[in-house]
């Protein structure tokens, strides 16, 4: 796959091209900043930064550390997706994380919770990844575990993978809703495109 059709190589520019704009805006005005792409509520008022803080980070640090985990679990769930549901699926899993953390965590806060950052759908990649492979599945089958049972896996595992990466400013409530979408998206196969070769045989079969 040439690098320029890989929607993991084209999710990263879109990483560089939000990053530069917040710091040309960062130098007129930090608040603006924070106004324009982190993502707080009432969502309603400002729901251009539904997307835009998906894709939006803090520093040169934070958008380095997401951008090698991206590398990481992107290289390898594109290759059995279209960049359609690849990009479609990481936005959705950022969104649906992020207004998890600010709705979640403003009961918990004396403050006005804010988030940006693509470590929500970063994780929900990482879900996808361990239980949508074939190893993942052959293991399941053979366990033939109960709905309940099956509930109580998901939280465990998204509830380890937190834990493994509380630090004070992180958004664990994001990392944690953005895992167990993938765990349950990587159950179904939603990011599974059939080759045409494999329908042939089943319609051969």
């Amino acid at each position: 796959m040439r690098l320029s059709r890989s929607p993991t190589i084209q999710t990263l520019i879109v990483f560089c091209v939000v990053y530069a704009l917040q710091s040309v805006i960062r130098l007129v005005s930090p608040a603006l900043m924070v106004s324009l792409f982190a993502l707080s509520p009432p969502v309603a008022v400002r729901p251009w930064t539904l997307p835009l803080s998906v894709y939006a980070h803090i520093n040169f640090g934070h958008l380095l550390s997401n951008a090698i985990a991206l590398l990481f679990a992107g290289l390898l769930i594109e290759r059995v997706t279209t960049r359609f549901r690849f990009h479609a699926y990481f936005l959705t899993v950022g969104i649906v994380a992020g207004v998890a953390q600010i709705w979640i965590g403003g009961l918990f806060s004396m403050t006005t919770p804010a988030v940006l950052g693509a470590s929500g759908a970063v994780f929900g990649l990482f879900g996808y990844l361990i239980a949508g492979n074939p190893v993942a599945d052959a293991v399941l089958g053979k366990l033939r575990l109960s709905r309940r049972a099956q509930i109580a896996v998901v939280f465990g595992l998204a509830l380890l993978a937190t834990l493994m990466t509380a630090s004070p400013g992180v958004a664990l409530i994001a990392h944690f809703t953005g895992f167990a979408v993938g765990l349950i998206a990587g159950r179904l196969h939603i990011l599974r495109v059939e080759t045409q070769a494999t329908s042939n045989d089943r319609a051969v079969q």
